[in-house]
């Protein structure tokens, strides 16, 4: 007979307060239905986007004591003081790429010898990420970056994604509005991309390709999607490569200043290496031809290729305001010669309700089979940062940073 397993699911407790979870209701009775020897338990929570009696109402037992639990399962990093000895915790714990704010955190994890599996790391053979809220941050950061040009302009005025119950609702709103001429610009390929691409085509508007974005006037709001390809180049002047790309980001430089004399509103959605060109620099701002009114900075690097992506903003302040000749911060929706930035690093929050589903079947789909029996592909092998006490051989790098002596960030590369 198979080993009982008690799965306990973490109330979130960072702060600011984040309303998703990693197990729904309806994902919850999948696990159950399908792991006969699994136990769900719930902390209860005030804020989490599923509530405590639907949870109930599905007969799900809730207590706060979680320690007789065997793995604990949030979303974001866990408040240490809650920490559990000798457990098993999966959630994001931005630690790996030397997060110096949560040096504390891994280092408690390691001296009450718990086993951390970091979902950023759940991947496959080919190194292909199974879990992810990226998608969700490219549908969140398309509404606000709408709603930013709204205030703006004075055109329309749109509720925050937060207020809304999911994106049925959020894209009811969106809907409503009316855009006059304008030139939407993204950056990226990947699933944040596609996310912001989602909510653009809501509003049906002409998709161009870049030749025409650069060099066309419409009559009509227009958007276009850009990769890698179409704003940088090779330094030694050979053929893009998208592979050699990103294994040599350093080869290559800029070519994305031409957009910035076309484009009204710019969604950024990239994957960024810190040895990638800074495309967007502080003197590309200043020409009297910047066009560029309202940046969605989603991909959120700091100190990356957008220089006036400051600092990360909030779901309660999303916006703030780039002086673009004194390169600092000022109101958001003051100066019309100033940038309107948006750099909220958490937008899945926004639509926790969506998001949350979501990403609970993908951990129904690629993760369970392995963390409740074997793990023939190494799938929680390679996201295990902490196990027996001690960093795993994959992620040994870290000791220098847990000892206080490597302690220079390196941001992260998906939003979640």
């Amino acid at each position: 007979m198979n080993k009982r397993i008690q799965i306990g699911v973490l109330r979130e407790t960072k702060n600011p307060p984040d309303r998703r979870v990693a197990i729904p209701p309806a994902t919850g009775l999948k696990i159950l239905n399908k792991y006969p020897n699994v136990s769900i338990f719930i902390q209860p929570s005030d804020i989490r986007c599923c509530t405590d009696s639907e949870y109930r109402e599905q007969g799900y037992f809730l207590t706060e004591d979680l320690h007789d639990c065997d793995i604990l399962i949030g979303v974001k990093e866990v408040y240490i003081p809650t920490l559990i000895p000798n457990k098993t915790y999966l959630f994001f714990s931005h630690t790996a790429k030397k997060q110096t704010y949560n040096r504390e955190l891994l280092h408690q994890i390691i001296k009450r010898n718990i086993t951390l599996i970091d979902y950023e790391y759940l991947t496959d053979s080919a190194r292909r990420r199974l879990v992810a809220f990226g998608h969700w941050a490219g549908v969140v950061g398309a509404y606000k970056a709408l709603r930013a040009h709204g205030l703006r302009t004075d055109f329309f005025d749109l509720p925050s994604a937060s207020s809304c119950r999911d994106m049925e609702e959020m894209y009811k709103h969106l809907k409503k509005i009316s855009l006059k001429p304008i030139k939407i610009l993204i950056t990226g390929g990947g699933r944040v991309a596609m996310g912001a691409m989602k909510t653009i085509r809501t509003l049906h508007l002409k998709e161009v390709t870049p030749d025409e974005f650069l060099n066309n006037t419409y009559t009509e709001p227009v958007v276009c999607r850009i990769d890698p390809k179409h704003y940088v180049e090779r330094v030694d002047g050979r053929e893009f490569g998208f592979q050699h790309f990103y294994d040599n980001p350093e080869m290559y430089r800029s070519t994305f200043k031409r957009y910035t004399k076309v484009t009204d509103l710019y969604i950024a959605c990239h994957y960024w290496d810190p040895k990638s060109p800074r495309f967007l620099p502080p003197e590309d701002y200043k020409e009297n031809d910047f066009k560029i009114s309202v940046i969605a900075d989603v991909s959120c690097d700091l100190n990356g290729p957008i220089a006036s992506t400051l600092r990360s903003s909030t779901i309660a302040s999303s916006f703030y305001g780039y002086d673009r000749f004194t390169e600092e911060e000022t109101i958001p929706f003051g100066d019309k010669k100033n940038v309107t930035v948006m750099a909220v690093d958490n937008l899945p929050g926004e639509l926790p309700r969506d998001s949350s589903i979501d990403f609970g079947e993908a951990l129904y789909q690629n993760i369970y089979d392995a963390l409740f029996g074997d793990d023939p592909d190494g799938i929680l092998e390679r996201a295990t940062i902490v196990k027996g006490g001690k960093l795993t051989p994959q992620f040994a790098y870290l000791q220098d940073y847990l000892e206080g002596k490597d302690t220079v960030d390196i941001k992260k590369k998906s939003s979640m």
